[in-house]
């Protein structure tokens, strides 16, 4: 049985990894840190954090693997500036932290394009962190790349939902890599990862999680 941790639990993705994760019995505790409280559970345990200033000496940080599905966009965030930190900077503090007090598994949900040497400033911001991440000196790191998300989102991204719509209605005749991956999928594929922890880098891309 684990420790792990996730991050992003309120999220589309975060959310099916956190019901994965309570209902799997390979976990012994999860770690949700958030900015707000989740409903309770006994195998979780939720410190309500600052991201901007995470404590780093807290007991909770000794897990054995980690799960960030950390993510904005950058009209919600409302700067590449602001979108940057999200998407980068935090998920990097947390691999930081984590790491130092004896995690030894990573699992990012990252996306389709990443490449830091990108002229688009989505898919560099990606690409960097997980060029970063690998920096970090996880003895596991699995880097999964999804396309298109389906599922339900709380927050509202009009642009997203139109090109799921569009997308799932000419599924059929896409390559596998842009099709909609259901966020339960991507969920799962992270949730193994962590549990898994094999040694190496790891490269999840889209067509791989449908």
């Amino acid at each position: 049985m684990k420790q792990l941790m996730l991050v992003g639990a309120t999220g589309l993705v975060g959310s099916h990894v956190l019901r994965q994760a309570l209902a799997d019995p390979a976990v012994e505790r999860l770690v949700a840190p958030t900015r707000k409280p989740l409903a309770p559970h006994p195998k979780l345990l939720n410190p309500v954090v600052d991201f901007e200033r995470l404590p780093e000496d807290a007991e909770w940080w000794r897990v054995n693997a980690v799960i960030c599905t950390l993510g904005t966009t950058i009209r919600a965030a409302g700067s590449q500036a602001a979108f940057y930190k999200v998407d980068h900077d935090h998920p990097l503090e947390v691999a930081y932290l984590a790491r130092r007090h004896g995690a030894r598994a990573f699992a990012l949900n990252s996306a389709l394009g990443a490449d830091a040497r990108s002229r688009v400033f989505y898919s560099r911001t990606k690409g960097e962190v997980e060029r970063d991440l690998q920096a970090v000196g996880y003895p596991s790191l699995t880097l999964v790349r999804p396309g298109l998300i389906g599922g339900q989102r709380q927050e509202n991204r009009p642009l997203g939902r139109l090109a799921v719509l569009v997308s799932r209605g000419v599924q059929p005749l896409l390559p596998r890599r842009y099709r909609v991956v259901p966020a339960e999928r991507i969920a799962h594929h992270l949730l193994q990862a962590a549990l898994a922890a094999v040694p190496g880098v790891h490269v999840l891309p889209s067509e791989a999680l449908i």
